[in-house]
């Protein structure tokens, strides 16, 4: 490890200083990168991470995410990411960026020496209940960084040019360490500004978040998400480094997701592929919410196991209501 970056981590936590000992501590991670020690630097960023534990057993916590500055809400709920890749049944083309955009990150400095850069800009679109969100959370992992979610229900302010100061507050939160940062139900926020339902606010917060992207060189990631990418202003699509669709499952994956599911979860083995039929045409949620509704009812009757008629009376249930 380098001299320089062991005294300033040395330093900062001397002094107490939080975003200084960050600092230090990824340019240490980003050296062992280099080298290919990358088990030791995963490790590294998931005790850096929210709810990590340093060698001594305190707990390493992150900035506090910024706030309102009239009402004082917080703009973004910090979490320990807790699914994985090998936890998600999705289309190929959504496991190769999660691993593609993780593999970047863990050669970086090779990257960086041949004035390649990282895709730090991300939008996932698609059908709501496909995996969006369980995607950005999956790429937290990969990536061995806690995932900051952004609360626009406190970002978008009805205070004339607060919605965009909140934005660049954000931005500036992104620049001060590594972590993914994930901008739910996108569509909120990058609205077209052609649509003659918005207001001229809405046009102005675009016109500002399309000059942070472009302007954005910071060491988190950024992921958008979005279950109406019509209602995005086109201009977006081309600020963003790679546009990652997620699709409902096919019957197929269907089936796969069942069974991932089902072996965490005790069942008298149920009958997978008509299962899968019946949730046909569905998203990933709907099933998730099939089998969490099976072993609920179960559990009240008393019983341990999912039973074929339990799942299919949850299947029903399923059915039954929007997705």
């Amino acid at each position: 490890m380098a001299g320089r970056e062991l005294k300033q981590l040395f330093t900062a936590f001397g002094t107490r200083d939080e975003l200084s000992f960050r600092r230090a501590a990824q340019a240490i991670i980003e050296e062992e990168e280099a080298k290919q020690h990358h088990a030791l630097a995963r490790d590294l960023r998931r005790l850096i991470a929210v709810g990590g534990e340093s060698s001594s057993g305190d707990t390493v916590v992150l900035p506090d995410p910024p706030r309102d500055r009239d009402n004082d809400w917080p703009l973004a709920e910090v979490r320990q990411p807790s699914r994985y890749l090998t936890d998600l049944v999705v289309n190929e083309s959504v496991e190769t960026a999660i691993t593609g955009i993780a593999a970047e990150s863990a050669h970086a400095q090779i990257l960086a020496d041949h004035g390649v850069p990282l895709r730090r800009r991300i939008l996932f679109w698609g059908p709501p209940g496909c995996g969006k969100t369980s995607g950005a959370e999956a790429l937290a992992s990969e990536l061995g960084v806690p995932l900051v979610v952004v609360r626009l229900d406190s970002v978008i302010s009805s205070y004339l040019g607060q919605t965009a100061a909140n934005l660049r507050q954000i931005m500036e939160y992104a620049h001060q360490g590594r972590w993914l940062i994930l901008f739910d139900e996108f569509d909120a926020i990058g609205r077209l500004r052609d649509d003659p339902t918005e207001h001229g606010e809405i046009k102005r917060v675009v016109n500002a978040f399309l000059q942070m992207l472009d302007q954005y060189q910071g060491p988190s990631t950024l992921v958008a998400a979005t279950n109406h990418e019509r209602l995005l202003d086109t201009a977006l699509w081309r600020r963003f480094d790679d546009v990652v669709e997620f699709r409902k499952p096919t019957v197929h994956q269907i089936r796969q997701l069942l069974r991932l599911r089902l072996s965490r979860i005790p069942s008298s083995r149920p009958d997978i592929d008509r299962a899968a039929s019946l949730l046909k045409g569905l998203p990933h949620a709907a099933v998730e919410f099939a089998i969490w509704d099976a072993y609920r009812s179960i559990l009240l009757e008393g019983n341990q196991e999912i039973t074929a008629p339990a799942l299919g009376a949850a299947i029903e249930r399923t059915r039954q209501r929007p997705w």
